[in-house]
């Protein structure tokens, strides 16, 4: 199976409340910011979360606030380069330690990756894609 969209999920959707690996992006649309807050620090699971904004106050508000392992701002699938550790926090981790990265040295520490983009075409819209090197 390819690539999956799941658009207008609800907090009481099983796709919301399981952690699904895969090719899978699921949308949830809320009234505001701190709606977006709250549904997204009150899941069990912490792992990788998105922003999608124009507004950098929001971008950096978002990052600061969000209680997850993986933060994108304009980014779709918020997962770091590999000398970052890769991983989420609450129940979205296994065991003492992150797959890779320095995760070692901040063995009692808390790390949060956030993943930012800000292209010249951000007024055209959200862009789906993976950000590639030229």
């Amino acid at each position: 199976m390819g690539g999956t969209l799941f658009d207008h999920v609800t907090t009481d959707m099983k796709i919301y409340k399981e952690e699904i690996f895969g090719p899978v992006l699921s949308c949830v649309r809320v009234p505001d910011f701190a709606q977006a807050v709250k549904i997204i620090n009150d899941h069990e699971f912490g792992n990788g979360v998105s922003c999608f904004t124009r507004d950098g106050n929001v971008a950096r508000e978002f990052a600061r606030r969000i209680q997850v392992g993986m933060v994108g701002i304009n980014v779709p699938i918020p997962v770091p380069m590999a000398w970052h550790g890769f991983g989420g926090w609450k129940k979205s981790l296994f065991g003492d330690m992150h797959a890779y990265g320095e995760e070692g040295v901040r063995f009692y520490t808390k790390q949060k990756s956030i993943m930012q983009r800000w292209p010249e075409s951000i007024g055209k819209g959200a862009e789906f894609v993976m950000p590639t090197a030229k």
